[in-house]
């Protein structure tokens, strides 16, 4: 099994101090079922590549293993030999462990940087296909290109295997992608070689930090990497949300409806939906997607509107979009109705090619549910990836929950809000976003005005500058 890792930062050869292994020498590790080997293919200025060798002996496979534990002849035929699988995240982890860790004693300053990485595998299992490899791997920032392999070019009537050559580009940290490649390539092949216990739940969360909380599909990540232990994966699930409930949909559901309490008395939510429809109709937009749509509420304004003839929403939360499906009965649409609106599964902070060529976005009481250090992802993915022609985003003015009678002081107005901007704070960002990615920006007031903290709700409404 072979997979290699290339750069064309520069220099290039910094890829050498990264990984901890010299570009001049042949390294060979032991492992407990074969063989690791690394060495250069090509090592200058330019372009420096590396790759992993790893030499699987299914002798060593079954060695120790009851004659009965499975089928004889399975055991020493299979595809474990020649595929990437778990074999090649246990090897990556034990040869390139400080890379994996991101330290890099010689050069500290390259750990942290994202550089243009290429990786290659010469055989990858995806079990699910194409679709599924992408739906790992493009959340992610990756460019993916897959070449699906035949069983036997004798036999081209066999047809196609799960098997693909594949490669990943992609803008990132060292240590990043090695993380990525750790989960997902057991994931893909959907299969362990080794017992899977609660001490795998720990690794999950350890590689997965910082990016697998808010992939789009890290539900089904947590499953197939468990190895379908529901138990296991209920806990990995619960531990991903920071939450001790092990229903994560049903805590944001229900922290939405605490939010939307404490606004009733004003029809706050209502007065917001509204805004945001006059922008939109103005804006004269025939395709617009709804980021962070949780319950479909706007997308039921966007669909009375004859006049957008595309409608988008997007939310992380699978449990969300099938609210919303119910919400709008989309099972009783004409088929017109059906190849208007599309309800699709996705994260907002990381690329996904599904999302560009929108001329609207809405992103309504969505920015403060992340993370601070996360802002400048979502930026870039909105701004400069989606870049639509006009965005509007709404969130909540910290300085107005003082009017709030049942809202303790110095809260916020929904506990997972990781942050509530004052007007200052929100129109400094806002003008930022505007001048590092060419938009012009306004700001209107929603709901009543008080002299004193302002108006409940504050949006900025982003107009893309020719």
């Amino acid at each position: 099994m072979l997979l290699t890792i290339s750069t064309t930062h520069n220099p290039a050869t910094d890829l050498g101090y990264l990984l901890h292994k010299h570009p001049d020498r042949y390294q060979c590790f032991p492992m407990t079922f074969g063989e690791a080997s690394v060495f250069y293919t090509e090592a200058n200025a330019d372009k420096c590549t590396a790759a992993l060798l790893l030499d699987v002996n299914p002798i060593d496979l079954v060695r120790g293993k009851s004659k009965s534990s499975e089928r004889s002849l399975e055991q020493y035929v299979n595809d474990r030999p020649y595929v990437a699988s778990s074999f090649l995240s246990v090897a990556i982890a034990k040869v390139f462990s400080t890379a994996l860790s991101g330290r890099c004693k010689d050069r500290p300053e390259i750990a942290e940087k994202a550089i243009p990485l290429t990786v290659y595998l010469s055989v990858l299992p995806c079990r699910g296909g194409e679709k599924f490899l992408r739906k790992m791997f493009e959340p992610l920032g990756y460019q993916v290109t897959a070449t699906p392999l035949v069983l036997d070019e004798k036999f081209p009537d066999w047809g196609a295997s799960p098997y693909f050559a594949v490669e990943l580009q992609n803008t990132i940290k060292l240590a990043d992608l090695l993380s990525h490649l750790y989960v997902l390539i057991p994931v893909l092949d959907d299969d362990k070689h080794y017992w899977v216990g609660d001490e795998e739940i720990e690794k999950l969360m350890r590689h997965g930090e910082g990016w697998l909380n808010a992939h789009p599909a890290r539900e089904q990540i947590a499953n197939r990497y468990l190895k379908r232990q529901r138990r296991l994966t209920k806990i990995a699930i619960a531990q991903l949300v920071e939450e001790d409930n092990l229903d994560p949909d049903a805590i944001e559901l229900s922290h939405q409806q605490e939010e939307e309490v404490l606004e009733r008395r004003i029809s706050l939510n209502e007065q917001r939906l509204a805004s945001v429809m006059e922008v939109l109709k103005s804006s004269g937009a025939k395709r617009v997607v709804d980021l962070g749509c949780g319950e479909g509420k706007l997308l039921q304004f966007l669909l009375k509107e004859s006049s957008i003839e595309q409608i988008t929403g997007v939310d992380v939360s699978y449990r969300a979009l099938e609210i919303a499906g119910e919400r709008l009965q989309v099972d009783r649409f004409s088929t017109a109705q059906q190849s208007r609106l599309q309800l699709m599964q996705s994260s907002l902070i990381y690329r996904d090619s599904r999302l560009t060529g929108f001329e609207a976005a809405a992103v309504i009481e969505v920015i403060e549910h992340l993370d601070l250090e996360r802002l400048a992802v979502f930026e870039r993915n909105l701004f400069e990836f989606m870049r639509p022609q006009r965005a509007i985003v709404t969130t909540p003015n910290v300085e107005y929950n003082v009017r709030f009678e049942n809202l303790p002081a110095g809260k916020f107005r929904h506990r997972d809000h990781r942050f509530e901007w004052t007007r200052k704070e929100f129109q400094t960002w806002a003008n930022g976003v505007a001048e590092r990615f060419g938009y012009g920006v306004e700001f209107r007031s929603i709901g009543t005005e008080d002299l004193a903290v302002g108006s409940p709700t504050q949006m900025a409404i982003f107009t893309q500058q020719l």
